[in-house]
């Protein structure tokens, strides 16, 4: 199971940390990625952090601004984002699968989900 949390109202230039709490789930073999999905758009991935070397890869909309990690005791996955702009506005879902070896941003490649948080970046 995941739960995403942290989203909010923020605005533009500003930061926001995303966590995804994680649960059933073994870190070592497994990918936890960020999606989002904005109204009227397709969801896309937004970065991805795979076992326990943190490979790690950034949609090219967010490198730079973006970053993924993971802290293990705790079984959190969190996206600190930084720099924030209005195209950043969506619902922002954590997702996972398990034994996998190198990241992916594709939805259909994940089998659990969380239930979405909302970042709203005000211009």
């Amino acid at each position: 199971q995941l739960q995403a949390s942290g989203g909010g109202l923020v605005q533009a230039g500003g930061s926001l940390r995303l966590s995804c709490a994680v649960s059933g789930l073994t870190f070592g073999n497994s990918a936890i990625a960020w999606f989002r999905q904005a109204p009227g758009k397709e969801r896309e991935g937004v970065a991805c952090i795979v076992g326990d070397n943190d490979d790690t890869v950034y949609s090219d909309s967010v490198k730079g601004r973006f970053t993924i990690s993971s802290v293990n005791a705790k079984n959190t996955v969190y996206l600190q984002m930084r720099s924030l702009e209005p195209k950043d506005t969506a619902v922002y879902y954590c997702a996972s699968v398990s034994s996998i070896a190198l990241p992916t941003m594709i939805p259909r490649d994940y089998d659990s989900w969380g239930q979405g948080t909302q970042v709203t970046v005000s211009s």
